[in-house]
């Protein structure tokens, strides 16, 4: 990457967060299909055409999980969001991508992909350190409520937990197969759960606009106490 042209893109740590990066390059792959149902769930939690599980490596960003961005599998770090997402603590949220553009990459990429919202929230090691994002766009302006940005960094520890797992397991063959197949299990049944939540979203339960965000605020309440229980279970059995 052209250091020289988006300096504030590189943290004064990059050198020890690329060494965090080192255990999960073996992610290196888009695709993968945990990753993918995981972020076809986001999307339709956030009822947003597009989710993705990216790592934002030395040069590139590369989708993981991919929902709804079919035309991009990597970008050059200097055009992500995501580049600019790691380096935040919380949610990096822009709502309106045309009016306000993030200047930190290059703004243009956003403007030929037709985005007009971001929200990003940093994926970490278990140093701390930033390997990539979980995020939700859409193609218009979008609104994230204080509730939905707290269940996107809930989310985001399910996916640390996702990276962790598939890492492990590519990186180690001995891996006891009763706890792969227990981990396995466990994230599979959350996953249904969190997914048929997810689809009721699209079924007209509430007609009355006071009763839809009563129903609304309660799905998002709920999802976040799935996303809880599943970060807590995978961190139990992984003897975090």
């Amino acid at each position: 990457m052209d250091q020289t042209q988006y300096p504030n893109l590189i943290p004064s740590y990059e050198h020890k967060r690329l060494e965090a990066l080192q255990p999960y390059q073996v992610l290196g792959t888009p695709g993968q299909d945990v990753f993918n149902d995981f972020v076809s769930i986001v999307a339709k939690l956030f009822d947003v055409p597009i989710a993705l599980v990216s790592l934002v490596r030395a040069d590139d960003v590369v989708f993981i999980g991919n929902e709804g961005l079919p035309e991009a599998t990597t970008l050059n770090r200097q055009d992500s969001m995501c580049s600019v997402a790691i380096l935040h603590d919380g949610p990096m949220v822009l709502e309106d991508i045309p009016a306000q553009p993030c200047t930190l990459v290059n703004p243009y990429v956003a403007q030929q992909m037709q985005l007009g919202f971001y929200a990003g929230q940093a994926l970490r090691a278990p140093n701390g350190q930033p390997l990539g994002t979980l995020c939700v766009i859409d193609r218009k302006p979008h609104r994230l409520s204080p509730a939905e940005g707290k269940l996107l960094t809930q989310l985001a520890l399910v996916g640390q937990d996702l990276l962790t797992l598939q890492a492990t397991s590519a990186s180690n063959a001995a891996m006891d197969p009763a706890l792969r197949a227990r981990l396995d299990d466990l994230v599979q049944q959350s996953l249904t759960r969190l997914h048929t939540l997810a689809e009721l979203r699209t079924h007209d339960l509430a007609p009355e606009a006071a009763d839809t965000a009563r129903y609304n605020a309660t799905r998002i309440d709920e999802a976040s106490f799935l996303a809880n229980s599943l970060h807590r279970e995978l961190l139990a059995v992984l003897g975090k």
